[in-house]
C-alpha cells in the first residue's frame, strides 16, 4: 500500500479542541502504518516562530509558514496535521491553494464551552481585559463557510471526531 500525502487543517477558537482531536487522528494514522506529522500551534509558535507576536501580521506569518511545512510534507506523501487557531480566511485559502490535497476541519464549538475548558485561563484574562487581541473576544475569529468537515464537540467525543475525519479522508480518496 502506498501513502498519499494529504493537509488535514484544523481551525478553530482557542480550546475548541483542535489539539485533542489531532492527537487521537494521528495516533489512528500511525495504528495504520501510515506517516504523519502534526504541527500543533502551540509547539510551532516556540520553535518554528519564535519572536513572532500576535499582531494580525505575525498571526498570518505563522499560519503561513505551518502551510509551508504541511505543503512539504504533503508533496513527500506524508501525512501534515495542521493544528492551529487560524482565524483569518483569507490565510487559509492560501494554505488550501497552496498545499492541494487538503481537508478543512472547523472544530464548531460555542464559545461558552471554549471558556468552560479552558485550563489556561486565558479567556478569563481576556474577558477581564487582562489581555488585548485574544481570538474570540476582541479579536476575530473568521470561521470557515465550507469545510470539509463541521466538527460538533459538544455532541461528539475526541474519539468520534477522529472517525469522522478518517472516513471524509478515505471520502476523498486519500485513504484506503
Amino acid at each position: 500500500m502506498s501513502q498519499k500525502g494529504f493537509t488535514v487543517w484544523f481551525t478553530g477558537l482557542p480550546s475548541s479542541g483542535k489539539t485533542t482531536v489531532s492527537e487521537i487522528l494521528e495516533k489512528k494514522l500511525r495504528a495504520r502504518g501510515l506517516k504523519v506529522e502534526v504541527l500543533d500551534g502551540d509547539v510551532v509558535r516556540t520553535n518554528l516562530s519564535k519572536g513572532l507576536g500576535f499582531s494580525k501580521e505575525d498571526r498570518d506569518t505563522n499560519i503561513l509558514r505551518i502551510g509551508f511545512v504541511c505543503h512539504l510534507l504533503t508533496r513527500n506523501d506524508v501525512i501534515a496535521i495542521g493544528a492551529a487557531i487560524s482565524p483569518y480566511a483569507e490565510i487559509r485559502d492560501r494554505n488550501r491553494a497552496l498545499i492541494g490535497n487538503f481537508i478543512e476541519v472547523f472544530v464548531d464549538t460555542p464559545l461558552e464551552e471554549c471558556i468552560r475548558r479552558d485550563v489556561k485561563g486565558l479567556y478569563k484574562k481576556a474577558l477581564a481585559g487582562e489581555m488585548k487581541g485574544f481570538t474570540g473576544v476582541d479579536d476575530p475569529y473568521e470561521a470557515p463557510a465550507n469545510p470539509e468537515v463541521r466538527l460538533d464537540t459538544v455532541k461528539n467525543n475526541p474519539e468520534q471526531c477522529a472517525d469522522i475525519i478518517l472516513a471524509k479522508a478515505a471520502e476523498m480518496g486519500y485513504l484506503e
